[in-house]
């Protein structure tokens, strides 16, 4: 068997998979990688499955190593990463030896960065995924974030050939202090009168310190409901922007609760969220109409990116 050894854990590094789809219905959270594409990049350049756990990196990172021989790539969020001491690139498959510690610096750009091994890591899978979702402690290790001295078991799939500088591949765009993401309206945007829309589509909002993985708190002009913010519990969609009472919109993100009582103005299209996913408290979002055709080929393109 190999495994990594955990000596530094990072702020909050989990393990992530595609998510844990098919048990909406009964309230059990997806969760998952919050940018899928830098997730199935990493097991792209390592040979693995699109559904093969990896480490999900959040604004600090971990130091581990490599207990045997072993191929890994790290994709997303731009870290300052040596193994050993010498430095190595992103979005590049490594062979790292036996012992080796892989150490991440400073952050450059982007707040997730994704871990892949060859052979995937090889928690219990739960209702048929590894990921973790921290606030039911479910999935991953014990259903909690990384600790120094945790070991992971790690498949035994070496991969495909490569090691340091090759098989580099392209990679999804990074924010540099935000982004400007598409939506569409709805689904209870006919709660919402035209100034209030017209409000979210020309604001900048800043996403807040008091943002996880369940949803972004956004800070910025309010979004009044003329009194409609609450209805009977309905579907939360990922990427919805949920507006309570408050006014301010909270974008649901991969941990979101799957029901809740506050209306949803719009939802992020499924090519954006990866960009979504790379935002970091302070970063400002942007909200851009888009039709359902222009979310399709939008969708449509990424695909063709390895998303």
């Amino acid at each position: 068997m190999a495994f990594l050894r955990v000596h530094k854990a990072g702020l909050l590094t989990t393990v992530q998979d595609r998510g844990r789809w098919g048990y909406q219905a009964r309230g059990v959270p997806v969760s998952g990688a919050m940018d899928l594409c830098a997730h199935h990049l990493a097991n792209a350049l390592v040979g693995n499955d699109d559904d093969a756990a990896t480490l999900e990196v959040t604004l600090t990172g971990p130091d581990i190593e490599f207990e045997s021989l072993m191929r890994f790539a790290v994709t997303g969020a731009e870290f300052r990463l040596t193994l050993d001491g010498t430095e190595v690139l992103n979005d590049v498959a490594v062979l790292a030896d036996a012992g080796a510690h892989l150490t991440f610096g400073g952050r450059r750009r982007g707040a997730r960065a994704y871990v892949a091994v060859a052979g995937g890591i090889l928690v219990p899978a739960i209702l048929g995924s590894r990921a973790t979702h921290v606030v039911s402690r479910m999935g991953g290790v014990d259903g909690r974030p990384l600790r120094p001295g945790d070991r992971l078991e790690i498949g035994t799939r070496l991969g495909p050939p490569g090691g340091l500088g090759r098989d580099r591949v392209a990679s999804m765009p990074l924010p540099v202090d935000g982004a400007r993401v598409r939506v569409l309206l709805g689904p209870h945007d006919d709660r919402f009168d035209e100034g209030t829309i017209a409000t979210l589509i020309s604001a900048r909002y800043r996403v807040s310190t008091r943002s996880d993985r369940m949803g972004y708190r956004l800070e910025g002009p309010r979004l009044p409901s003329g009194g409609h913010e609450d209805l009977i519990s309905d579907a939360m969609p990922l990427g919805g922007l949920q507006v309570p009472p408050s006014g301010q919109p909270i974008l649901l993100m991969a941990d979101h609760a799957t029901t809740g009582g506050y209306p949803i103005i719009a939802t992020v299209i499924t090519a954006d969220l990866p960009m979504a996913g790379q935002l970091a408290p302070g970063d400002w979002i942007e909200f851009a109409p888009c039709s359902l055709e222009q979310a399709g080929a939008a969708l449509q393109r990424r695909a063709l990116h390895g998303a």
